[in-house]
């Protein structure tokens, strides 16, 4: 015996546990319940499920990377060539010999905020002298040769981490993109890139530091271009000269990688915050755009400022252990990674392996702004995602 619904003879009865099915003209019946699971699980799928290598043109991360270190890179190499200097031994001695004449302890016997007073004040005054003493081109010195390391480098670190990261994701982590395969994805791209361009930073370094002094009397400079560089350090030094400074590069993948890591967690509370700000149907107000506007750039800069800030004494080792290596007589001085942090503590204190932070920051934090806006905006032109 069947029973009927009081409304609709000849039904089922309605149970009051169970939604009735509706009528789709394309789909027949259909059930809201499964059909709103279905929809939120194509939503939760990633955006790049079931496409080939080929649509997602892993190329794009290439151009866009390099797009966007070249023009980072020719905005702030001033400051690239300043931080450079006060990295190096050369300047730091004559900024001790400039202290002792003015009757000024060094910075490790001054308290921090004065100590870090003294590293602005001494900041503006080489920035000031470099185009009295050499010239405005001075402050570009280096610049072509940092692109050509800037622009394959970018490129390189870019396109490894971009795809790696959606390669990472899809292999291991069934297609979700969690903070490990940020940690994965950026550690490796950091290693490519150190191992592939750590050659041309060197010649870069050496470049920055080679000192031309006006006079017939004064010192010319030791290599005549880029290409001189590379001969004179393999002659003198063999070609493992070229790769002097790559343990602390790869130690500072640990700064790219926590970069990258810190920019991926500040976008998703972007998101967060964009998708919460549509469903709550309120009109945006002016601070909703300016983030809207400016969320991303200042998540690159403060992200590279943080990372920065914790890593930056493998700046100061690596700018030493590229650098000439023979001292004032004739003995190499830093003969690894380990012993230059040793030396430079012992000889120079703390402060040193900080020798140069000001500028670096201001250099960094906006050229990781201006490459990662680059890097977003011509990916978008390109029809090409940076998530998974």
């Amino acid at each position: 015996m069947v029973a009927h619904s009081p409304d609709h003879p000849g039904t089922s009865p309605i149970r009051p546990d169970v939604k009735p099915f509706t009528q789709d003209q394309e789909l027949g019946q259909v059930d809201p319940g499964r059909a709103q699971d279905a929809a939120k699980q194509i939503a939760s799928q990633p955006a790049t499920a079931g496409t080939t290598l080929k649509d997602q043109r892993p190329w794009a991360h290439f151009v866009a990377g390099g797009l966007g270190g070249m023009t980072a890179a020719t905005l702030t190499s001033p400051l690239d060539v300043l931080k450079t200097r006060l990295q190096s031994t050369f300047y730091q001695d004559q900024l001790a010999i400039s202290r002792a004449a003015k009757g000024i302890p060094a910075p490790g016997q001054l308290p921090l905020l004065r100590a870090g007073w003294l590293h602005v004040s001494e900041t503006g005054q080489i920035l000031s002298q470099i185009p009295k003493v050499e010239g405005w081109r001075a402050l570009f010195k280096g610049l072509g040769p940092n692109l050509v390391g800037v622009v394959p480098a970018r490129a390189i670190n870019f396109w490894a981490y971009g795809n790696g990261k959606k390669w990472i994701s899809n292999s291991f982590f069934d297609g979700r993109e969690t903070a490990a395969v940020h940690l994965f994805a950026a550690a490796s791209a950091g290693i490519i890139t150190g191992t592939a361009t750590n050659p041309i930073w060197l010649v870069k370094t050496r470049l920055q530091l080679d000192k031309q002094t006006a006079g017939v009397a004064g010192k010319g400079r030791q290599y005549r271009s880029a290409w001189d560089c590379v001969r004179q350090t393999v002659r003198t030094e063999g070609v493992r000269g070229l790769y002097r400074g790559l343990s602390a590069s790869y130690l500072g993948v640990s700064e790219s990688t926590l970069q990258w890591m810190l920019y991926e967690q500040a976008k998703k509370t972007l998101a967060r915050r964009s998708l919460d700000l549509e469903r709550s149907g309120r009109t945006p107000t002016w601070w909703d755009r300016t983030v809207e506007w400016t969320g991303r750039l200042t998540a690159a800069g403060g992200a590279k400022f943080c990372a920065a800030l914790i890593t930056y004494p493998h700046e100061v080792v690596r700018t030493r252990l590229r650098q000439a290596p023979v001292d004032a007589t004739g003995h190499v001085k830093y003969k690894g990674l380990w012993s230059c942090f040793i030396t430079v503590f012992r000889e120079e204190g703390m402060p040193a392996l900080y020798g140069g932070l000001v500028p670096h920051m201001l250099r960094v934090v906006p050229s990781a702004a201006i490459m990662f806006g680059v890097y977003e905006g011509v990916l978008k032109g390109l029809g090409e995602s940076s998530g998974v």
